[in-house]
């Protein structure tokens, strides 16, 4: 004889079935198993609804004293929300203080006037977590030369001098210190970018039209103030009509949106527009060969 318990019987005594007709009057069976008889008896039952009971006295008293401390809570919630606001502000303030004091970072100074100029510009995640010593850049771009067309081998340290860029542009504008030696940043009012090749199968998307569709957007919304960062735009096409696109994208925003714009490419025949557009320049990502291998300089050059 045991006692056991499942969800659907509840609560029982098993006795094996060669003992089963020596069980006392008084037990109710309720259900037969392979090589055992279970029963019930008054005493049991009741024991099994107290216990049911506690446990639906208990989640009910949980639920009263749950629903008794959001009460409470509504009571005194806007200056919950205005201090977790508060606190929530001065953890970031404290985060980039600290990253700003243990990176040496630099103070920007933010200015009216159309410019972006880094001194010996760093990216704070690719500095943090490369094995080897990270090679600062320095960007210039204003009134007189707003667009540079950066060419460079595969790994050169374009993109990373790109999302660099609008990494400092961000942090300047939050009110952050920025990783760089010297920073003059000037208003801009939104940063579109064009980086990376994926498709979007869920939405029936190949790489080549995620790519028009995402410059289609910054072709349309960018102005003046605006800053674009273009990565290798036509690759997800033919070499012919990828060279057409970038060429005809590089041309639009240099003669008509005139935003700051770094465009980086394999297309060496865009080099050619910085004779062409205002404003236009050229610069490339170093590499030099050593003992039969390409050493990647990451230096930017004019």
């Amino acid at each position: 004889m045991k006692l056991g318990y499942n969800r659907v019987q509840g609560y029982f005594i098993e006795i094996p079935r060669k003992d089963a007709e020596r069980a006392p009057k008084e037990y109710v069976r309720r259900q037969t198993v392979k090589s055992a008889e279970r029963f019930i008896t008054p005493e049991l039952k009741s024991f099994e609804d107290r216990v049911l009971g506690a446990r639906e006295r208990a989640l009910s008293r949980e639920k009263d004293l749950y629903d008794g401390i959001l009460t409470r809570l509504i009571e005194g919630l806007a200056s919950l929300q205005r201090t977790a606001t508060a606190l929530a502000e001065l953890d970031a303030l404290g985060a980039l203080a600290e990253r700003a004091g243990a990176l040496q970072w630099c103070e920007p100074r933010l200015t009216d006037e159309p410019v972006i100029q880094i001194s010996a510009g760093r990216h704070p995640v690719v500095e943090r977590f490369t094995a080897d010593a990270f090679v600062p850049n320095d960007l210039g771009l204003d009134a007189a030369r707003r667009m540079l067309i950066v060419t460079g081998p595969n790994m050169g340290g374009k993109s990373t001098y790109m999302r660099q860029t609008a990494i400092i542009v961000i942090l300047a504008h939050i009110g952050s210190c920025v990783p760089a030696e010297r920073a003059v940043i000037g208003p801009i009012d939104r940063i579109f970018t064009r980086i990376g090749a994926a498709d979007d199968l869920a939405g029936g998307r190949s790489t080549f039209m995620v790519e028009m569709t995402e410059a289609a957007n910054i072709l349309n919304n960018a102005g003046q103030r605006s800053l674009i960062l273009m990565d290798e735009i036509g690759r997800g096409t033919s070499t012919y009509d990828g060279l057409s696109l970038a060429w005809a994208m590089a041309r639009y925003i240099g003669t008509h949106l005139k935003s700051f714009t770094l465009f980086a490419t394999h297309y060496f025949e865009l080099t050619r527009l910085a004779g062409e557009i205002e404003g236009c320049a050229n610069v490339h990502m170093d590499a030099t060969e050593h003992a039969d291998q390409i050493v990647f300089l990451h230096a930017v050059k004019g």
